[in-house]
């Protein structure tokens, strides 16, 4: 079930256990919650709403009665329908938002049919009302984009965003890190006021502020979507930022240089094999203890 069907049975007071439970699970569960109890305080007292329409009318049509005796009653029922707008007014202008967990991916559709694949530990909001208008996506994170054709296309981060047309691209947007890589189509990445067009097989990087230099990319698709992350001449901590979002660890460096530049892989269906991937090449060792796995060099 869906987030507005949610809503609707919430309001209706006729969600099941199960229902409720995924009902509180919504991000702004709490926000909902907040607005009803304050529009409660503006209900009209309990009354039968039928009976009280019925009465309205014919005092009209009889003219017997005085405009000042229909008048108020007339007044509560437009201030139940008021209240009801203001609720579903609010619940249809929220913006829809998806999060993935630690060793968690998921695809979605679009309204527009586009699809997103969320990488682990990833955010991405969207306006379901707006979107024939405006077709925009916060994201914090990393996703694989499927654009149908259309109205300009939009991908905001904190670092930059990514303006396309019909396209297929991959997004990654981390703690001083982003990029951008273009499958399909033609993008636009716009950087501190500078926009940068990329076509297939080419990429935008930057990490720490700084524009670095990558080789045209050969692969159709990123390679997380097939579980496994593949790096080349990348920090050494961006790797293991990766493997700890990928296996829900955390992962403690001794007498390693956490900026040197590696160049590598690991699975994300194989933790053991995945260790051995990211700290064989440096001739380091590793000890696990629960979820946290320390590293250390020679």
């Amino acid at each position: 079930m869906n987030r507005e069907e949610l809503i609707s049975k919430w309001l209706d007071n006729n969600l099941n256990d199960q229902e409720f439970k995924a009902f509180k699970n919504l991000e702004d569960y709490d926000d909902l919650v907040k607005l009803n109890t304050h529009l409660q305080n503006f209900k009209a007292n309990n009354y039968n709403t039928s009976k009280q329409l019925e009465d309205v009318l014919f005092a009209i049509k009889t003219k017997k009665q005085k405009p000042s005796h229909w008048v108020k009653p007339l007044m509560r029922v437009a201030a139940i329908l008021a209240v009801c707008f203001s609720i579903y007014y609010f619940a249809t202008t929220l913006d829809t938002k998806i999060t993935t967990e630690y060793a968690q991916k998921t695809t979605i559709k679009l309204p527009d049919a586009s699809s997103v694949s969320l990488n682990a530990k990833t955010y991405l909001a969207f306006n379901k009302k707006k979107w024939k208008h405006e077709r925009e996506i916060n994201l914090d994170g990393e996703a694989f984009f499927k654009v149908a054709k259309g109205s300009s296309f939009k991908v905001k981060t904190t670092l930059g965003t990514v303006t396309v047309y019909g396209t297929q691209f991959n997004v990654k947007q981390r703690e001083n890190y982003f990029e951008v890589i273009c499958y399909e189509g033609l993008v636009g990445v716009t950087y501190r006021d500078q926009e940068t067009k990329l076509k297939p097989g080419d990429s935008y990087l930057i990490i720490d502020g700084k524009v670095i230099a990558k080789d045209k990319e050969n692969r159709t698709m990123p390679s997380w979507l097939n579980n496994t992350s593949i790096f080349k001449s990348l920090p050494y901590k961006t790797i293991v930022a990766e493997f700890e979002r990928q296996y829900n660890v955390d992962i403690t460096l001794i007498d390693i240089d956490s900026e040197q530049l590696f160049t590598g892989s690991f699975a994300h269906d194989n933790m053991d094999l995945a260790i051995k991937s990211i700290t064989l090449p440096l001739r380091a060792t590793y000890s696990k203890t629960n979820n946290t796995i320390t590293i250390k060099g020679e």
